[in-house]
């Protein structure tokens, strides 16, 4: 039964389910240091050069999975011990070289980087490469290649850089915690912070104490969940979750239901919008395009609306966000979220809390998940809030013509962001997307799959939604 994408991510999963078993039979204190030879008992590594080395990063992802270092507020964090087999020299010429007479690769090149030996063969300077990649595009052999890592590669926003012992290091004025970094690193060297313990612990308190009185603890669930425990039912999911504690699940679709009214008239009254769901997006514009601030949405996202609908409801509710988003686990900790949401999970931690508990979910009865309209449910795929957003302005009878700049990736986001500081004629458009992850929330970093299969689960959930309509999913609320 494969749960997971990677080796990297069962890795990672290993370490936090025996956290979170240790924490449950609340013996993880007098434990903690039994976790990396439980993990890796005998004397020789898999991976490392030694049992010791492999045991002594396990201790680093056992305190990343406890919540990591306090001091940094950043929620992705680099285990440095662990980083240590990336070849760093970003362009080189390879052996493919053939000396050819064209030499396109010095004709492209606009910093007069690249040489030729006796036998024509190409030399990158590197004290005048740009790592711009233009010779590499234009060599016909693709004799020149890229060797910066998987972890500077994968974050789009430049935020990695290589420290004095080699070690990826983050820039936190940059970084928008997407997580892109977490993903693609091949040894796990990069990690989100876990915030299970609290949740742990909250789960204990409600199950200690049951009277109608006492705090009740609510899930609230990504859409994107649709397409990742697929071994079990959804259903199935769902009363997993209440087996570990939780009072009530309840889609975060409906959150983006009520965005999308709120944002339909908002964008009808200012002309001129950018989406406010994905933290990371909001972050990046925050950090790269100050002067742009005024253009986000003023609506906070799906989750927190959500939670703070919760929490007004319902005198002493605590609230759990659960989804595929580590970025979140940042949004959660701003000040004007963090009294709505109490923790976030990515459903990486929560099948590790599943397992911790041994639940087999497959054998599980079915639970029933239905808040929320299709629309609502599509904000997991890029293009969904688009169309959400349309379609509440027809359900609300707002006379405006919604001209959408969807943005795939965070790439993406940065082009429509540079054309609309240069101008809003420019930008050709009214309204933008903005997805730090390509393909949207099916594709976060905290995701057990990635793919495109993911996306035709999303709309394939939507379908399956008893509200029709946005009106009619938000009217229970009133």
């Amino acid at each position: 039964m494969r749960k997971f994408d990677t080796k990297v991510q069962h890795l990672k999963y290993k370490v936090l389910r025996e956290v979170a078993r240790l924490a449950w039979e609340d013996k993880l204190l007098e434990n903690v240091m039994s976790i990396p030879e439980k993990l890796v008992p005998g004397k020789e590594a898999t991976m490392r050069c030694c049992v010791y080395k492999e045991r002594a990063i396990l201790g680093e992802r056992v305190k990343i999975a406890m919540g990591g270092d306090k001091s940094n507020p950043n929620v992705i964090e680099v285990i440095e011990i662990a980083c240590d087999e990336c070849p760093t020299g970003g362009y080189e010429v390879t052996n493919a070289c053939r000396g050819c007479l064209a030499h396109r690769c010095e004709d492209v090149c606009k910093f007069g980087a690249i040489s030729f030996d006796q036998n024509h063969v190409a030399h990158i300077d590197k004290s005048k490469c740009k790592e711009c990649g233009a010779c590499s595009k234009v060599c016909p052999y693709t004799a020149i290649v890229s060797r910066t890592r998987p972890c500077q590669n994968a974050c789009k926003v430049k935020a990695i850089s290589m420290n004095e012992d080699k070690a990826a290091t983050i820039d936190n004025s940059k970084c928008i915690q997407c997580g892109a970094c977490v993903y693609q690193c091949p040894f796990g060297a990069i990690s989100d912070k876990s915030f299970m313990l609290e949740t742990v612990e909250l789960l204990k308190q409600s199950q200690r104490n049951n009277s109608e009185s006492d705090c009740k603890v609510y899930a609230i669930v990504a859409p994107s969940i649709s397409s990742q425990f697929s071994y079990a039912k959804l259903g199935q999911v769902i009363t997993g979750l209440k087996k570990l504690g939780f009072h009530d699940v309840i889609e975060a679709a409906l959150g983006a239901d009520m965005v999308a009214m709120a944002e339909a008239k908002e964008l009808s009254e200012k002309g001129l919008l950018t989406s406010s769901c994905c933290p990371a997006f909001v972050k990046f514009i925050k950090s790269n395009f100050p002067k742009l601030v005024d253009y986000i949405s003023h609506n906070m996202s799906p989750m927190a609306v959500l939670a703070k609908y919760i929490k007004e409801t319902t005198p002493g509710a605590k609230v759990i966000f659960i989804g595929p988003c580590t970025a979140k686990k940042a949004e959660a900790q701003l000040e004007e979220v963090k009294p709505y949401v109490d923790s976030v999970l990515t459903f990486e931690e929560l099948q590790a809390l599943f397992d911790s508990r041994d639940f087999d979910l497959s054998t599980f009865e079915e639970g029933v998940l239905d808040n929320a309209s299709y629309f609502g449910r599509i904000f997991a795929r890029s293009g969904g809030l688009t169309d959400a957003a349309a379609q509440a302005m027809k359900e609300q009878n707002i006379d405006f013509e919604i001209k959408p700049v969807v943005c795939d990736g965070i790439e993406a986001c940065r082009i429509a962001l540079l054309k609309l500081s240069k101008s809003e004629k420019l930008l050709g458009g009214n309204f933008i997307e903005g997805m730090a992850c390509v393909g949207g929330c099916i594709n976060g970093a905290g995701c057990l799959t990635h793919g495109e299969k993911n996306k035709a689960e999303v709309d394939k959930y939507g379908r399956e939604a008893l509200e029709k309509t946005i009106s009619d999913a938000v009217a229970v609320l009133k």
